[in-house]
């Protein structure tokens, strides 16, 4: 992955970072476009057999076995289900008083961190405030605002935003039309998810039949209504409606501009609040396009 191309402002900041051997030993990383691999890239700056005015190889065996997710010296924590539990972390902090297997330092990457229990957060600060000279912690998140004040006042915090130029360019080398393309680009989160959407032709007829939905909305209530019906029959799981709203809200936005739009934006809102309490998918576009 080209992190370069990705985040070609923040690679270049920890190019400099790194050259001037400047790593600090916390750090938050908020947005998830690319926090993952730039982690994995710092990691390796710590291990890499053959550093180039401090920046990693890549190609190394140490830079190999880090990409792999197979270097003793750097662990990755992932919730399990809603919450990174208080014994995760304390196992992961007891590693800290032993010295690296591979080498001196070791790092430790902890993704959703907004995830953490509030007592493993707690016992994550007692690092953060006395870090190691070896040790390096990368915290992930999605959402910086439900992380701990105490912690994000003692990490140094970079925002990964979504590169959605790079998204659009992706899905036109895959050969969707440009409205698809930059439809495509505004779903996805990741080059990764974007692969995923593409990857299923499903999500194009989604795509096809909520526009033939948001055009009737706009002209014919009595067509919508039929449109509605038709939209039910594309999504019977709970991740393909999910999409739907999605493609609806990006739809309707685009000519935000429009009273009409604005109106129909409140709607597809409390449609998919009731839809997120339970009322039945159909139920609540039905609900949309009467009123």
């Amino acid at each position: 992955m080209d992190l370069k191309q990705l985040q070609p402002k923040l690679f270049a900041e920890f190019k400099q970072i790194l050259r001037a051997e400047r790593l600090n030993h916390a750090y938050l990383f908020s947005g998830t476009f690319a926090s993952f691999p730039m982690a994995l890239f710092l990691a390796k700056s710590r291990f890499c057999e053959r550093l180039q005015n401090g920046l990693p190889c890549g190609n190394c065996r140490s830079c190999r076995l880090i990409e792999a997710g197979e270097f003793a010296d750097v662990r990755v924590i992932e919730p399990i289900g809603q919450i990174i539990k208080t014994d995760t972390v304390k196992e992961l902090l007891r590693n800290f008083s032993r010295s690296g297997f591979e080498g001196k330092a070791q790092v430790f990457i902890i993704k959703e961190c907004e995830k953490l229990h509030i007592n493993a957060a707690n016992s994550l600060l007692k690092f953060i405030e006395e870090p190691q000279s070896s040790a390096y912690m990368f915290l992930l998140t999605a959402d910086e605002s439900k992380v701990l004040p105490t912690i994000k006042s003692r990490t140094q915090i970079f925002q990964f935003p979504k590169n959605e130029a790079y998204l659009l360019k992706q899905a036109e080398q895959a050969g969707l039309l440009k409205s698809q393309a930059r439809l495509s680009a505004q779903l996805a989160h990741s080059p990764e998810e974007l692969d995923e959407l593409l990857s299923n032709k499903k999500n194009l007829e989604l795509e096809q039949a909520c526009r033939r939905f948001t055009a009737s909305l706009q002209k014919n209530q009595d067509l919508a209504y039929l449109e509605t019906a038709r939209l039910v029959q594309y999504a019977a799981e709970k991740n393909e409606q999910a999409l739907i709203f999605q493609l609806l809200t990006i739809l309707l936005a685009e000519e935000i501009k429009e009273k009409q739009n604005r109106r129909l934006l409140q709607l597809l809102l409390q449609a998919r609040l009731m839809w997120q309490s339970n009322v039945s998918f159909q139920n609540a576009l039905e609900y949309m396009v009467i009123s």
